[in-house]
């Protein structure tokens, strides 16, 4: 998402039936073999701070960060611009994808960040997408997400549409559904077992109080397409925070970030742990107001990133703290015994005055 108007000098859009429960399965050796492939990820590029530096690096009590890395800010690759980034993914290769929202996927070496390939990507007339969210599927195809209707896609390796996902009529933009233009589909994960994708809406659909968003669900079908699932509630901490995106564990629990942005002060990114499991199925439910009955998804906070050290980062406009930026992209590159290794990655709008910078957390849950 492109988040303020104020963040970027090009013309910004505004901000402003009985189904299935989700049932955590055995992760699929395709997914164990991609998190086992991206648990040797390394340091990639030249970051500003590392490990190894004398400073502490904790964030909070379950989260530290190793280092960041701006190497690939404000650079371009084959003629496209890297950056813009509103998703990664780790391929089956254990290579970084990287997607961003002007319709550019990017695939990046795991341990320098190095472009490698890119390819365009549009919807069905050739028109581009606002593509932000992103699933490499057990067959190395991908499932995008554009907030422009909001739809999910699945593309080709090599960029070609072969299928597209339904969507519940009340989520699409108004005046066809309830959502608001610039704050639908941003998230977007596979469940544990590879058989339901779950997809967060950025903001709450007009006539759901504030705060509380949607995250709607499909289940794969015996033919490898996708069917509509349940849906969950989530709350935000405040209004004025969304949820860029979240990333599924292979016990069923989500990593949910939450993120906002306010004029001359910066940033707000917040990681969380939340889980879905006992959460009431919403599809059914015209108005979500906090009602008695329903039960939202749960979550705990694990840190908010204005409390990580800033290991010696800068920043181009007001922070709170000079490592933030407009984080959007998540991905967990590893996974043991509780411990996970996050990459994150901030959007930074093509704007002079905001940053490409990618982060590593280490993660305990």
């Amino acid at each position: 998402m492109r988040l303020l108007r104020t963040e970027r000098p090009r013309t910004e859009r505004p901000i402003t039936g009985r189904r299935s429960a989700v049932r955590p399965r055995t992760v699929l050796a395709a997914t164990a073999a991609a998190l086992a492939a991206a648990a040797c990820l390394t340091a990639a590029g030249p970051a500003t701070a590392d490990a190894d530096s004398p400073v502490n690096h904790a964030c909070s009590p379950s989260v530290s960060i190793d280092r960041f890395s701006d190497a690939l800010d404000k650079t371009t690759y084959d003629g496209t611009f890297v950056g813009n980034f509103s998703a990664l993914a780790v391929d089956r290769d254990g290579s970084i994808a990287a997607l961003e929202d002007r319709s550019s996927l990017f695939d990046l070496d795991r341990r320098t960040l190095r472009p490698e390939r890119v390819v365009q990507l549009a919807d069905e007339n050739g028109a581009a997408l606002d593509s932000e969210g992103l699933v490499i599927d057990r067959d190395g195809t991908r499932l995008i997400t554009s907030e422009t209707e909001p739809s999910i896609r699945r593309y080709s390796v090599d960029g070609r549409i072969l299928d597209r996902l339904p969507v519940p009529s009340y989520l699409s933009v108004a005046p066809a559904g309830r959502a608001t233009v610039n704050q639908t589909f941003e998230g977007l994960t596979m469940l544990p077992g590879g058989h339901t994708l779950l997809a967060s809406m950025e903001y709450a659909i007009s006539g759901d109080t504030a705060g509380i968003l949607r995250f709607q669900t499909w289940t794969r079908t015996r033919d490898d397409h996708f069917r509509l699932g349940a849906q969950y509630a989530y709350r935000t901490d405040a209004a004025f925070l969304g949820v860029p995106e979240v990333q599924a564990l292979p016990d069923g629990r989500l990593l949910v970030l939450e993120r906002g942005f306010t004029p001359g002060v910066g940033n707000t990114v917040r990681l969380y742990l939340a889980d879905p499991r006992h959460a009431t199925d919403t599809g059914g439910i015209e108005n979500l107001t906090g009602q008695a009955g329903v039960r939202l998804i749960g979550k705990t906070l694990l840190t908010d990133i204005v409390t990580c050290p800033s290991l010696g980062a800068t920043a181009k406009q007001p922070q709170p703290n000079p490592l933030l930026d407009n984080i959007e992209g998540m991905a967990v590159t590893g996974y043991s015994k509780g411990r996970l290794k996050v990459l994150l990655v901030s959007d930074d709008n093509q704007n002079a005055t905001q940053t490409t910078r990618f982060y590593y957390l280490r993660v305990r849950i």
